[in-house]
């Protein structure tokens, strides 16, 4: 019953997330040099992490009030169904991993132009990309596919929905938030240094 139940649900709402963190990213620094206001923020006595976490954890906080909203599926789950929670537990915390981790290269990606539609587009089609890359394993079991499958984004989200937290997806997640969130200090820093 977890399964058949508790997987497609995580499955709709990844679906959903991979259109709306696009959209929430977008914004976070192309409006900002839209408008003039990234010279504020790069003159101003923080550093360019704490800018660079200040936005992607505003973000991420944003996308966690809207998978609270999402929370409601499983109450009607909950009151006419008996799944076990640890799986829902899981796959929620999986879930704002994943996101976490698009909402990284968004950020990255929103540092790199002026226009947010721009920021946006680039950013829906990584998002795309990190999650096809699992259908690759169609095309055989060698090295390469296997890599490919491992970067996917959609692979690691497996085990959480079992139940399970596997440190290998802990891992791959952090690493990959830890490089967003990387590119897009260093972004900041470069362009500071050709203003």
């Amino acid at each position: 019953v977890n399964e058949q139940l508790i997987a497609p649900l995580f499955s709709n709402i990844a679906v959903v997330g991979l259109f709306l963190i696009p959209l929430i990213s977008m914004r976070l620094f192309a409006e900002e040099k839209r408008q003039g206001t990234i010279e504020l923020l790069a003159t101003s006595p923080v550093h360019d992490l704490e800018v660079v976490l200040g936005k992607w954890l505003s973000a991420v906080i944003m996308y966690a009030a809207l998978l609270f909203v999402l929370l409601l599926d499983y109450t009607f789950l909950f009151a006419y169904g008996h799944p076990d929670w640890k799986p829902v537990a899981t796959g929620f915390f999986g879930i704002l991993l994943q996101g976490a981790c698009l909402l990284a290269f968004g950020t990255f990606i929103s540092t790199l132009t002026r226009n947010q539609i721009v920021a946006g587009a680039i950013g829906f089609a990584l998002a795309l990309v990190l999650w096809i890359l699992n259908w690759t394993t169609s095309f055989g079991n060698s090295d390469t596919v296997q890599v490919l499958n491992y970067l996917s984004i959609v692979s690691h989200m497996d085990s959480f929905t079992r139940g399970v937290i596997d440190t290998k997806d802990l891992i791959y997640y952090a690493s990959m938030i830890f490089l967003g969130l990387f590119l897009t200090a260093r972004s900041l820093e470069s362009q500071r240094w050709r203003a």
